[in-house]
C-alpha cells in the first residue's frame, strides 16, 4: 500500500494525516497492549480528550510539545494529540534525569512539557517555550552513544514516507498479526518500525511489562495472532540465552537494529526459536534504510524502497534533498544533497546488497600500521564465551571491554587471567599490533538509552573501576 503524503497547511502539517493513516479502524479493533488491552476506538476517545487538556496548556497549531513519558497508551495519546493540534513533538527518553531534561528543555524551548504523575498526564506550560520554526512534526535527540546528541527533524511526510517502506516488505508485520515491541518508542525503530507501523497496518502493539527474557517470553507467548519481535541486538542476545524457553508456535521472527550483530547470533538465535533473526539497518535522521528480514544475506542488507545509497571513499552515504539536522548543518554530516553516515561499508554491483562494517572513525594507525577496530570487536566477540563487547583507542593505545557467557569471577587475579586467556586466542586471530593493550571483562557493558553499547571511555573506565573485586 502506497501512503499519499497529507498536505501541509500554515506551516504545520494538517491533523487529517494522524485520523486518516493511525487512528482509522474499527472500534473494537485491538491495537495497543501495555499491561492492559486498548481498542482503537478507546485509543481515539482519549487522544481527542489529550488534544483538549493540550489546547488548555496553551499548545495550539505551530506550538511545540516535549513528551517525558515511559512507553504507555498515554504517551501515544498525547503524542498523536499534539500531532492533530498542527503541533510539532519534541520526545525526550522518560529515562533522563532532571538535569538532562532542563538542558533539553534550555536547548529546545517547547511551549509545553507533558510527563507522567500517578499514571496520569502532567501538561506545564513553559514561560521560554517559542512557536516552531519549521514544518517538521517530529524533533529527536541522537543515542549520543559516541559523542553529544544532534537534534533532528522529520516532516510527517517523511514519516508517511518510512511507513510506506515498511509497508512494501513482505515479511514485516500485517493487519491481524502481532508486535511485540522491546525498543523504545521515544527513538526511531520502536516509534515508527514498531507503534507507527502497527497503528498505521492494523497490527496489536505489545510492550511485556517485564523485560526480562522470562517477561519478554511471557508477551510472546500470550497470544494466538502471527507474532514479530523487534528489539536491538542486545535483546536477542538475552533471548538465545534463556533458560528452557517456551513453546511459540506463534513467533514468526525477531528484527534487530540499532548496531552490528555478533558474527554467531543469528544463528544462534534460529537454533534456540526455529525462527529468523531478521537485520534492519537505519538512522534517526531517515528512519529505515536496509534490510535482511530472512537472515539470508546476514551481515549483507537490501535498500528498501526509494533510498539511494552510494559509497565514497569507504563511507556510505544517502541521497537527501534537505538537512535532517535543525539549526545550523555540519557539512561534514550532509552537503550537496547528500548525508554522511559516517559508517563504512561496501556495496555489491551485482545485487546491491550493502555490508554495514561499522564506524567510519573506527580506523586508526599504531606505528604506522592501519588497525580497523571493528574487525578487532568482531574478532573478540567471535570468541568462545564472549557475549559483546567494545574496542576503542584512547590515550595512544587500543582498549577492549568485553562480558562473558559465564559473567566475570570477584577475584582480581582469576579476572585478569580470564582476560588474559582471552587475549591469547585473539591473538591467534588478529596481528600482535591490532591486539588490544588493556582488556577488561566486565558483568555487562554500559548502554545508552536505546540500549546501544556506549562508546565512551571515560564512562567505561569509570565502571570498570567501580566494579566489585
Amino acid at each position: 500500500m502506497t501512503l499519499t503524503p497529507t498536505p501541509v497547511r500554515g506551516g504545520t502539517v494538517a491533523a487529517d494525516w494522524v485520523d486518516e493513516q493511525l487512528l482509522a479502524g474499527p472500534d473494537g479493533e485491538p491495537c495497543l497492549r501495555f499491561g492492559a488491552p486498548v481498542a482503537r476506538g478507546t485509543l481515539r476517545a482519549l487522544v481527542a480528550e489529550r488534544q483538549r487538556q493540550l489546547a488548555a496548556a496553551g499548545l495550539g497549531e505551530h506550538g511545540t510539545v516535549a513528551l517525558r513519558m515511559p512507553p504507555s497508551a498515554e504517551f501515544v495519546a498525547v503524542l498523536l494529540a499534539a500531532w492533530r493540534s498542527g503541533a510539532q513533538a519534541v520526545l525526550l527518553d522518560h529515562r533522563l534525569t532532571t538535569v538532562e531534561v532542563d538542558r533539553a528543555v534550555d536547548r529546545l524551548h517547547p511551549r509545553v512539557l507533558v510527563e507522567l504523575a500517578d499514571g496520569r498526564p502532567k501538561f506545564r506550560s513553559l514561560p521560554d517555550g517559542v512557536a516552531a520554526a519549521s514544518e517538521h512534526a517530529l524533533v529527536q535527540l541522537s543515542s549520543g552513544s559516541t559523542g553529544p546528541s544532534k537534534v533532528i527533524a522529520r516532516t510527517a511526510a517523511d514519516l508517511l514516507r518510512e511507513l510506506d517502506c515498511y509497508a512494501r516488505l513482505p515479511e514485516f508485520p500485517t493487519r491481524g498479526e502481532r508486535t511485540v515491541l522491546l525498543s523504545s518508542t521515544v527513538h526511531v525503530l520502536g516509534l515508527v518500525g514498531g507503534l507507527l507501523h502497527a497503528l498505521h497496518a492494523g497490527v496489536e502493539l505489545v510492550v511485556p511489562q517485564r523485560m526480562t527474557p522470562a517477561g519478554i517470553l511471557a508477551a510472546i507467548a500470550d497470544g494466538t495472532a502471527p507474532t514479530t519481535v523487534i528489539g536491538v541486538p542486545f535483546h536477542a542476545e538475552l533471548l538465545a540465552a534463556a533458560a528452557a524457553p517456551p513453546e511459540l508456535p506463534h513467533l514468526r521472527r525477531m528484527i534487530v537494529a540499532g548496531e552490528l550483530v555478533r558474527p554467531q547470533l543469528p544463528a544462534a538465535f534460529r537454533e534456540r526459536f526455529g525462527v529468523p533473526l531478521g537485520t534492519m539497518y537505519g538512522m534517526t535522521e531517515t528512519g529505515v534504510i536496509a534490510t535482511d528480514l530472512t537472515g539470508r544475506t546476514h551481515p549483507a542488507v537490501a535498500p528498501v524502497h526509494g533510498m539511494e545509497l552510494t559509497v565514497s571513499g569507504g563511507e556510505l552515504h544517502i541521497a537527501r534533498t534537505e538537512s535532517p539536522y535543525l539549526g545550523l548543518t555540519d557539512p561534514t554530516r550532509w552537503s550537496d544533497g547528500l548525508l554522511h553516515t559516517r559508517d563504512a561499508a561496501r556495496i555489491e554491483a551485482a545485487t546491491g546488497l550493502v555490508t554495514v562494517l561499522g564506524r567510519r572513525d573506527s580506523q586508526i594507525s599504531i606505528g604506522g600500521l592501519k588497525v580497523d577496530l571493528n574487525e578487532v570487536e568482531q574478532a573478540l566477540t567471535g570468541l568462545p564465551g564472549v557475549v559483546e563487547a567494545v574496542v576503542l583507542f584512547a590515550d595512544g593505545a587500543i582498549e577492549a571491554y568485553a562480558a562473558t557467557a559465564d559473567g566475570v569471577t570477584s577475584s582480581p587475579s582469576e579476572r585478569d587471567g580470564a582476560a588474559e586467556q582471552l587475549r591469547e586466542l585473539l591473538g591467534k586471530e588478529l596481528a600482535g599490533y591490532k591486539l588490544p593493550r588493556r582488556l577488561h571483562l566486565m558483568p555487562q557493558l554500559p548502554r545508552t538509552a536505546t540500549g546501544k553499547l556506549l562508546r565512551d571511555a571515560a564512562a567505561l573506565r569509570r565502571q570498570v573501576a567501580d566494579t566489585p573485586r
